[in-house]
């Protein structure tokens, strides 16, 4: 039977790894003695805690110790278009003055627009803007007809002010509608304040077909 015994020599080598071990293990051991709680040593702490300061924290760097900033004056959100009118007296009537549609009354136009309104206006304002809607009689009071009384002369301008801030018992549909969106139903509402006339074929697609069928009846 051979027994293998370890020379002095490589005794003697392999004595500092073992030592280094073995304080190693005292040393990490020691770490969590104080704090039962504690992860023990973290090799790059920058990775579990970050350096910057983190939202809502306070932070020595600004005279109000808040970490969140207000955005620069006249920031712009992107996709954002601002309103050069404000929800003001003055701002409405500057509207209806100044501001124009952009795009043309076409029948693709007019056609995106009345799509848009079947999703967001028809509810209240009913398919031929008559304030019929399926939900118009559980209001206060159903929306006046856009073919006549207030909203017959309404400008451009004012239905997007409407649009934008809301008017009455509207509320504003500026987070739903984007700027284009918004002037395509313009332009579908226009029809709608025409609805019932006998006119030409620039006027709404409705009424010719009302105007047909009353002259079938009478012939």
């Amino acid at each position: 039977m051979k027994v293998n015994i370890i020379s002095g020599r490589k005794l003697l080598l392999a004595l500092p790894i073992i030592g280094a071990g073995i304080c190693c293990s005292v040393f990490f051991s020691s770490c969590t003695r104080n704090n039962p709680d504690s992860s023990g040593v973290e090799y790059m702490p920058d990775m579990y805690r970050s350096p910057s300061y983190e939202d809502n924290s306070v932070n020595p760097l600004f005279p109000d110790s808040m970490t969140d900033r207000l955005p620069v004056a006249g920031t712009i959100p992107v996709g954002f278009t601002p309103d050069p009118y404000p929800n003001t007296p003055d701002g409405w009537k500057d509207a209806s003055e100044n501001l124009k549609d952009p795009f043309p009354a076409s029948p693709e136009i007019i056609a995106e627009g009345k799509a848009k309104f079947e999703i967001f206006c028809i509810h209240c304002h009913g398919p031929n803007g008559l304030g019929d809607g399926a939900v118009a009689g559980k209001l206060p009071g159903p929306p006046p007809p856009y073919s006549g009384g207030a909203l017959k002369n309404i400008t451009e301008g004012e239905m997007y002010q409407a649009i934008e801030y809301g008017k009455g018992l509207m509320g504003s549909h500026a987070s739903q509608l984007t700027v284009d969106e918004r002037w395509k139903i313009i332009r579908y509402v226009q029809v709608l304040q025409h609805y019932g006339e006998k006119s030409d074929s620039t006027k709404t697609a409705t009424a010719p077909v009302t105007v047909a069928a009353q002259d079938k009846k009478s012939s």
